[in-house]
């Protein structure tokens, strides 16, 4: 098991709506490639293959890249650069997320008949209660390009770091301030929070996972290019 350093949680626990379609060719101006950008960021995008909490691949995802805005990238930046004096990184789930993915969820929502991965990400949840009691919408703040899903993880050796949960998790135990996980779990959620919160970042409390960009630079425009 990796440990995160005591001296770096303690530091940081003191710092306390129309559619726009591109050129799939092509990013729209102000969007970039974060691994372009960071090149130490790890990625890990299910969204493209089977392992996610739907099964199968899901519409608009065609690639394992992970696009955000220009201003949510250089903010991640700062929170790579901080975690890296202590042998620590960023690993990204999901980005930037097309409005016909959003959609993909929606319909899969609606299908009471498809609970292929309810085991795994769902166990305690009834799947026709997901929309109504939040889990799924019919709009993401992933589609306006400044939120993004992500972990902390060992640079050396990748090594995911336990947050006492895995992302896309839908229930009370995937909540930042969950009394279920240990201690040293809370802890590792509390530590992601306080430095994305630090550089810009707001947090979403039902998700450890889940930040946006308070000052995103498209707060009303939801993007439906394809991410590749």
């Amino acid at each position: 098991m990796h440990f995160i350093p005591f001296s770096l949680i303690f530091s940081a626990a003191l710092v306390l709506a129309g559619t726009v379609d591109a050129n799939p060719a092509t990013l729209p101006q102000g969007f970039v490639y974060v691994d372009e950008t960071i090149p130490s960021i790890k990625l890990e995008m299910h969204y493209c293959t089977d392992h996610n909490f739907i099964g199968k691949p899901i519409d608009g995802y065609l690639k394992p890249r992970a696009i955000l805005t220009r201003a949510a990238t250089d903010a991640l930046d700062a929170v790579q650069k901080e975690l890296a004096a202590f042998g620590l990184g960023l690993k990204i789930f999901d980005a930037y997320r097309p409005q016909r993915a959003v959609d993909h969820f929606v319909r899969w929502a609606a299908d009471a008949n498809d609970t292929l991965m309810k085991n795994k990400h769902y166990p305690h949840i009834d799947k026709a209660k997901l929309i109504g009691e939040g889990y799924i919408l019919s709009h993401s703040g992933h589609s306006r390009g400044s939120t993004v899903d992500l972990t902390l993880v060992s640079l050396s050796t990748a090594e995911v770091i336990d947050m006492g949960g895995i992302f896309d998790f839908f229930g009370p135990q995937s909540w930042t301030a969950a009394p279920t996980p240990e201690p040293s779990q809370r802890a590792h959620r509390m530590l992601l929070q306080v430095l994305m919160e630090k550089h810009g970042f707001a947090h979403y409390p039902q998700e450890w996972w889940h930040f946006t960009l308070k000052n995103e630079p498209y707060p009303d425009t939801y993007f439906d290019f394809p991410v590749q």
